[in-house]
């Protein structure tokens, strides 16, 4: 017996399922946690040593947000945690909704 082409081709919902790629969350979580931590870093850095431009808006307002920020070098070494957390938090949100969403539009 010999199948037809028509029933050999694998339906367009097989196709969309197989290409939707699930994020992994820890995966997320750590990548955006060392670019939060990273950025805010180098940010709080680059204003101590006098390379910041004086026209941006000052940083020392994240200590709104973040309890005991300063633009100073503990405050670089708090800014790497605080951005850390805030970036790994956001990452794990990002792929926990991508992947709720990706699961909803697969079962529709």
């Amino acid at each position: 017996m010999t199948r037809s082409r028509a029933s050999a081709a694998p339906s367009e919902r097989e196709l969309v399922r197989s290409a939707v790629v699930r994020l992994r969350s820890r995966v997320m979580a750590l990548v955006f946690s060392m670019v939060g931590g990273a950025g805010l870093f180098l940010t709080t850095v680059w204003h101590v040593i006098g390379k910041g431009d004086r026209k941006a808006p000052n940083i020392a307002l994240l200590n709104n947000y973040f309890p005991g920020y300063t633009v100073s070098w503990t405050g670089a070494l708090l800014g790497l945690v605080y951005g850390a957390v805030t970036g790994a938090v956001i990452g794990w949100v990002v792929a926990w909704v991508y992947n709720r969403v990706a699961l909803r539009r697969e079962g529709a």
